[in-house]
């Protein structure tokens, strides 16, 4: 039996995770405190409904893809304070409310670690800086797809892509929202129809093709593993996928943003899928 061995929440795009003991499923799909913040360009547009209110790309702002170095930063969020923590291998670089003054600390402070990372010639670019912290903290707005959903993959399929490599590969690497142990390796690629979670029942959308941000060590930063590449050479993916996508399902059946039913997913919940 598949059972949630881990689940993550980003509440910065781009940042690295925070492990939770369980999370919360929102009505419309999303993670409650997942991609809550962003750090946006100067030249970009502030997120408006031509962006959609739950739609942001990340070309628009940091992000894992262009920036890795972000990895190797641990951050922290309550939601009741609106506080955010923000460390660098064990040392505080900023803890600040998201009040005025709290946003501009934060922006100041990543600023100043991207600048001394390998990739301060990106954020020099013309029109990027200074950065702006957007989000109020609450919603989950800045995902890379305009309509909700859970992310998952499991230990087997990250397993395989270890050996393949020949390394060891964090769950990390892959920002899911929830990564099962139980189930074989590419087992979740090959699911259809519902899914259920603990008490929250999915329908199975599509897989998730990945991006330069897995090449990036959760601890380092440093790009050292070549994982775009293994996935489309000795795995023989016709596209680099790990992991897919859930579309939340609501007590009528109904699928999608309107079928108003959410529900709360935890550490050891079973999985039960079908495919």
């Amino acid at each position: 039996m598949a059972r949630v061995v881990a689940l993550y929440r980003h509440p910065i795009k781009g940042f690295t995770p925070e492990a939770c003991d369980r999370l919360t499923v929102q009505p419309d799909g999303r993670i409650a405190g997942d991609r809550v913040l962003a750090f946006r360009f100067a030249d970009a547009a502030v997120p408006d409904e031509r962006d959609g209110l739950d739609y942001w790309p990340k070309s628009k702002g940091l992000a894992l893809e262009s920036f890795p170095s972000l990895a190797r930063l641990s951050l922290s969020y309550d939601d009741g304070a609106r506080r955010v923590r923000i460390a660098d291998d064990g040392e505080v670089l900023v803890d600040a409310a998201l009040d005025e003054d709290g946003r501009a600390e934060l922006q100041e402070a990543v600023t100043a670690f991207v600048l001394d990372s390998p990739e301060a010639r990106y954020l020099r670019r013309p029109g990027r800086l200074p950065l702006a912290l957007v989000g109020d903290g609450g919603t989950s707005r800045f995902q890379d797809r305009p309509r909700g959903f859970v992310s998952v993959h499991s230990r087997a399929s990250v397993a395989a892509l270890g050996e393949a490599l020949g390394q060891e590969i964090d769950d990390r690497r892959f920002r899911s929202n929830v990564v099962i142990d139980g189930a074989d390796a590419w087992e979740e690629l090959a699911w259809s129809g519902r899914v259920r979670i603990g008490e929250v029942e999915f329908e199975a959308a599509g897989p998730i093709i990945r991006c330069l941000a897995t090449h990036a060590n959760p601890d380092s930063g440093v790009r050292d593993a070549q994982v775009l590449k293994t996935l489309t050479g000795a795995i023989g993916q016709a596209e680099p996928t790990l992991g897919r996508l859930l579309l939340l399902r609501g007590v009528s059946g109904r699928v999608g943003e309107s079928a108003g039913a959410g529900g709360t997913i935890r550490v050891g919940d079973e999985v039960l899928a079908s495919g």
